[in-house]
């Protein structure tokens, strides 16, 4: 059993069948890719990993327990962060201060949005959000605000607000989508690293063939709302029914 099992998922809007009969499981520690051409399903798919939307028959579970209909705070207590399409950064705060606000904002368990408790709180808090921008070398430009950065270090400084949550699971919608090609290596590069720390489990949405093959124990492969084949990434480049759906064309063209 994986640390994310997705049954029998289906999910319809009016006369659209968006999810059809999904079934997905994703062990520990390892990078599952999801891809398939536009409107295959994906981002529904992840909204639903993430409580966001509640299909109409199924189960998502991660650790053994249902996210469905859960609230953001409750989805990130479980231990699940999400890195979006568009990075979701506090513009008119430096980079530090972006860090800090998921540093003290989970603690114990708990959310508590409010002032440090005492000085020693405060010491070790921003120590922990200064070695979240080492790792993901933002360190040089901790004191910048964060509106001025470039798209490759907006996405670098999300993934630290993540990271600093301590996740078990980790959602990336497309971290690479308007991204140019030096921003695009940068981000596998970290991307990289975390998966060689061993202790987090990232489910990837990408149209990037050159990020998935570079990160992916597993893919998945939807087309039109269900899996069309799920395998190691050396299956999946040559596979004849993927190469007819989707990857033929796409993998050609990187």
């Amino acid at each position: 059993m994986g640390i994310l099992e997705v049954k029998g998922v289906n999910k319809r809007f009016g006369g659209l069948q968006a999810l059809g009969d999904v079934n997905l499981s994703v062990a520990e520690n390892t990078v599952h890719a999801i891809i398939g051409p536009n409107g295959a399903g994906k981002s529904t798919l992840l909204n639903c990993l993430v409580g966001k939307l509640i299909p109409d028959t199924g189960s998502v579970l991660f650790s053994g327990q249902s996210v469905l209909g859960r609230k953001p705070h409750e989805i990130n207590q479980m231990g699940i962060s999400r890195v979006f399409q568009t990075p979701e950064i506090f513009g008119d705060l430096t980079v530090l201060e972006n860090v800090l606000i998921p540093c003290f904002a989970k603690r114990d368990g708990a959310y508590r949005l409010h002032a440090f408790e005492s000085v020693a709180d405060e010491r070790d808090i921003t120590a922990h959000a200064e070695q979240m921008l080492r790792d993901v070398k933002m360190w040089d430009k901790r004191d910048m605000l964060a509106r001025a950065l470039s798209r490759g270090d907006k996405r670098r400084l999300e993934m630290a607000m993540c990271l600093s949550q301590h996740p078990k699971l980790l959602l990336l919608d497309e971290p690479t989508a308007g991204m140019a090609r030096a921003d695009t290596n940068n981000t596998i590069d970290l991307l990289k690293e975390i998966k060689a720390r061993g202790d987090i489990t990232m489910v990837i949405i990408e149209h990037d063939m050159h990020v998935v093959f570079s990160l992916a124990d597993r893919i998945t492969v939807l087309a039109q709302g269900t899996p069309l084949v799920e395998d190691v990434p050396a299956n999946i480049k040559g596979h004849p029914k993927v190469q007819e759906a989707y990857l033929g064309q796409a993998h050609q063209a990187h």
